[in-house]
């Protein structure tokens, strides 16, 4: 299973750091976890620290939801999600509090097809483990796809959908529970969705910032009083190759992570990149602040 991206061209947004240079994006790749498979889709718990990732193969298909914690000295050898079910399963989020976290997953069905893709979200007890997960009912979940579920800090649960009624084929859709049980499901508009495809949105942690993962790469759109602004196209600094995907707010809002097809021999793999300037994110395992910036030089 893929996600097909298609090279748009669009205007470029001037993202700049704080010299007023463009922001430089470097890469991730701790040991341990980073392998010659493609890693994607990075969620840190902000309980416990323990990252949560997603491994595929070198064309990205055969998704499954990872773990890692950091033991003091290095990241351990990754093993699957406590939640894993049969199927493929991708997309991992946590809430800021660490209660829940969101995924997408075919274990409805055990299929490998995209169309069987349903949001699902796992509760933790309050020993720490995870309950069972739980499907999240119709109308937020549909006989298509569902992608990239993001809770925003307003209560809405924005996601991709190749459900009817968009723009186009995959849209940026939000949902609200507006009663027990009782959800509103709706387009988020012209502004953020176009023809073609859009997957993946990312909220930002004061709900000012949409980052969305569409074809070409990356976009942005902010929040005005009337709504989202019509999307801008990161810079070439963010935007590669049109692989970037599975983009990750630091808790600040002030970095962004993201995986990229870098090809043979590595295919995916982490970057951050960091327009208001450096900060201590994402987090080091066994490497000093100082060594860890020394490295980014």
């Amino acid at each position: 299973m893929k996600r097909t991206f298609f090279v748009l061209v669009a205007a470029l947004a001037p993202f700049h750091g704080v010299t007023g240079a463009p922001a430089q994006v470097h890469p991730w790749a701790p040991a341990g976890v980073s392998s010659e498979l493609f890693e994607s889709h990075a969620a840190f718990d902000p309980r416990t620290g323990d990252l949560y990732f997603v491994r595929s193969s070198k064309s990205f298909s055969g998704w499954r939801i990872l773990t890692s914690h950091c033991n003091g000295k290095a990241w351990s050898t990754p093993a699957p999600a406590p939640f894993a079910a049969n199927g493929t399963e991708a997309d991992p989020w946590f809430t800021p509090d660490g209660k829940s976290i969101y995924f997408i997953s075919t274990r409805a069905t055990g299929s490998q097809k995209s169309r069987d893709l349903d949001i699902w979200r796992a509760d933790r007890a309050e020993d720490g483990h995870w309950k069972p997960a739980e499907r999240l009912p119709a109308p937020v979940n549909s006989d298509e796809a569902e992608w990239f579920p993001r809770l925003a800090p307003d209560g809405w649960l924005y996601f991709g959908s190749n459900r009817p009624g968009g723009f186009g084929k995959n849209d940026i859709w939000r949902a609200r529970e507006a009663s027990p049980g009782q959800w509103i499901v709706e387009n988020a508009g012209p502004a953020i969705n176009t023809a073609g495809n859009e997957y993946e949105p990312l909220p930002s942690p004061d709900g000012k910032r949409l980052i969305l993962m569409a074809d070409g790469g990356l976009y942005e759109s902010r929040m005005t009083p009337n709504g989202w602004s019509p999307r801008a196209k990161l810079g070439p600094e963010v935007n590669v190759n049109g692989s970037e995907i599975g983009a990750l707010f630091s808790p600040s809002g002030n970095s962004l992570m993201f995986a990229r097809d870098t090809g043979e021999p590595k295919s995916g793999e982490f970057f951050v990149w960091q327009p208001q300037g450096q900060e201590a994110w994402p987090p080091t395992c066994g490497v000093s602040p100082r060594q860890a910036t020394s490295a980014r030089r």
